[in-house]
């Protein structure tokens, strides 16, 4: 009887034992979004904003429909401190109404028409549906996919928007989207970067960077905001120094016609702990030709195209 306990508690020591390892093996759900990055990334850049009217629902549903990696927009404040989806800094674009939009307060933001516009632009793609939509706030896009769909999102113009990152921080935490691991923040602003990696150092960070000819030297790439060199001119150790506080890279592919980075700064950006995010991408010879030097994803309005090369 009692080598039978002995026998007994032994067994049950060793599946706690096992249990326990299993517990300590389990991949969290940020870890698994982190690791997810080192496979291709379709990333809806405003929603499917070539077929609907960009950072509606109508674009975000569409994008969510076909089954994206990842909804993509910008961050913006409104007067009234509100977090909303909008890209330009002036409304006149995208919507009826005038002037920038952090001078209006969302009551005024949400009596706008930020649909029309597209009818009258896309007369092959217009919907009557469109007309009449609404500029989002962040709450209503979490509430309408929460957890169902992984977010990218820009905090856009930041100096225009001062409290923004606390803002977003405040709205990534409050509908648990960093633990769960459904959201990436990117920036041009290394600042901004900084300033959410205060906040949270948990929620993963991607820099993004522009890369154009010198006005001094055209044969010569540089950074827009000089948080790396140019491509030609670029080291590991400035790879290593954003993979300090980012998890990626996300870059532009050609400008005016010019490309600006090739499959060597791809591996490179890789080797030193950057996957390499591409905007924004349209044509599906160069989705194609990006995917073959190596990509990592693409930001792109067509996400119908680029599913098609990874299905």
């Amino acid at each position: 009887m009692q080598r039978r306990l002995l026998i007994t508690s032994i067994s049950l020591g060793l599946f706690a034992g096992a249990a326990t390892s299993t517990a300590l093996a389990e991949t969290s759900p940020l870890e698994q979004q982190l690791k997810d990055l080192e496979s291709f990334q379709v990333i809806a850049h405003r929603g499917a904003s070539g077929h609907a009217p960009e950072s509606t629902m109508a674009a975000y549903e569409l994008a969510h429909e076909w089954g994206v990696d990842y909804l993509e927009l910008d961050a913006q404040l409104t007067a009234d401190g509100e977090v909303v989806v909008f890209h330009d800094d002036a409304i006149e674009r995208t919507s009826n109404g005038e002037g920038q939009i952090n001078d209006h307060t969302l009551e005024e933001l949400k009596a706008l028409d930020a649909g029309t516009w597209f009818n009258e632009a896309n007369a092959d793609k217009a919907d009557a549906d469109f007309a009449g939509a609404q500029i989002l706030t962040l709450d209503e896009l979490f509430e309408r996919f929460g957890n169902d769909a992984r977010y990218y999102i820009e905090t856009k113009s930041p100096q225009l928007n001062p409290g923004l990152e606390e803002a977003l921080v405040d709205k990534l935490e409050e509908y648990d989207m960093v633990e769960s691991g459904r959201v990436l923040v990117q920036s041009f602003e290394q600042g901004s970067l900084l300033k959410v990696q205060q906040l949270n150092d948990d929620i993963p960070l991607i820099q993004l960077v522009w890369y154009y000819p010198s006005e001094e030297d055209e044969s010569r790439l540089v950074e827009w905001t000089g948080v790396t060199p140019g491509p030609a001119e670029i080291t590991d150790e400035d790879f290593l120094a954003v993979a300090e506080y980012a998890v990626g890279i996300g870059t532009n592919y050609i400008y005016e016609g010019r490309e600006v980075i090739d499959t060597d700064f791809i591996r490179q950006a890789q080797d030193n702990g950057l996957p390499v995010h591409v905007y924004t991408v349209n044509e599906t010879d160069e989705m194609e030709r990006l995917m073959e030097m190596g990509a990592n994803g693409l930001f792109t309005n067509y996400p119908d195209r680029l599913l098609e090369f990874v299905e």
